[in-house]
């Protein structure tokens, strides 16, 4: 009978196990050391400018609201947060800029919904949603509201879809580009109504705006905001609005989904970073926005622009909720056909 405790000498160890002791501790060590980095990192962020990117033009929801919330994470950083308009290529230029960038915590993209919808429309899009990007927060929800030209004899949803439904194809609705939200809130509300309306094409939101007050379009999703002044004139007649529940700005015209139960389609306004973010710097960022959405003085802006403002979800809420949006708007855009234009 051999006798174990004279196998176990180099230490009380066989060397095999020995070797792989080693590498465990080795292992554990590094993984430590890495967490360790992290957390260090995170806690001395920011020691430079951030930079905040914006895919369009300076001007619009999206550029004022990150604008608002840049001045604020300033104050509380004492870094300066630079807000960076790169546009080019419906937006895809400054967001492949922000996906290629270094994932140090320093360059961040401020999006709207179509981050989501323009790869969905145009499969050459050199950048995933998805892949490319984590989560940080949703910042705030600007819903559409679905608006007619007065002539026409609606004066609800309902009367609206049944009227639809006697002139198949020959309403027409001002169309601001397949790659708006107004543009896939109305294929949206045409899927869920049953119903098929005619677009006509227009560069823009804002001469599709003006030729639905003249009356060369009967129909026309889009923001509040531009819509109020025509609206209180009596030039357009607002039939309601695509969030679950109706907009403080119009509280007397109901929600879209009192109607068509579930229907829903808005702009977000959000924050993302490159997909290898630390996620420590990821959480800070998220937390300190929380903390600003919550202010009287940026409530107050939102409202004024026409946006609901998000509860500030967390990094992880806010990835599932892209998830589920990409999956919604792809089966809306392969079911319709859209393509890009």
């Amino acid at each position: 009978m051999v006798d174990a405790s004279a196998q176990l000498d180099n230490n009380h160890f066989p060397a095999d196990m020995n070797g792989e002791i080693l590498r465990r501790i080795v292992t554990a060590l590094a993984v430590l050391l890495a967490v360790y980095a992290s957390v260090a990192t995170a806690q001395q962020w920011p020691q430079k400018p951030v930079r905040l990117v914006i895919p369009i033009a300076a001007g619009g929801n999206l550029d004022i609201v990150t604008r608002s919330i840049a001045q604020k994470l300033t104050e509380v950083y004492g870094q300066p947060m630079i807000v960076e308009n790169r546009p080019g290529v419906n937006s895809v230029a400054g967001t492949e800029y922000v996906a290629r960038a270094a994932a140090d915590g320093y360059t961040f993209l401020m999006m709207a919904s179509t981050f989501l919808t323009t790869p969905l429309l145009s499969r050459t899009t050199p950048y995933d949603p998805l892949r490319d990007f984590t989560g940080v927060t949703q910042i705030a929800w600007l819903p559409q509201l679905m608006v007619v030209h007065p002539s026409l004899p609606a004066r609800s949803v309902k009367e609206f879809i049944a009227l639809a439904k006697t002139r198949p194809g020959e309403i027409n609705y001002a169309s601001a580009g397949t790659t708006s939200v107004g543009d896939l809130a109305t294929e949206l509300f045409n899927r869920r109504a049953g119903i098929r309306t005619n677009a006509i094409p227009y560069k823009g939101n804002a001469p599709a705006l003006i030729d639905t007050v003249g009356g060369q379009v009967q129909l026309f999703f889009g923001a509040i905001g531009p819509m109020l002044p025509y609206i209180n004139t009596g030039r357009l007649r607002a039939l309601g609005v695509s969030s679950p529940k109706r907009s403080a700005l119009l509280p007397e015209v109901p929600a879209i989904a009192e109607t068509l139960p579930g229907y829903e389609a808005g702009l977000f306004i959000a924050m993302v970073a490159p997909a290898a973010t630390p996620r420590e710097i990821v959480a800070r960022m998220h937390a300190e926005i929380a903390k600003i959405l919550q202010t009287a003085e940026i409530k107050a802006r939102l409202v004024q622009l026409g946006d609901e403002i998000a509860v500030s979800n967390s990094p992880e809420q806010f990835t599932a909720f892209l998830r589920n949006e990409h999956a919604k708007w792809d089966k809306i855009i392969k079911d319709a056909g859209i393509k890009v234009e």
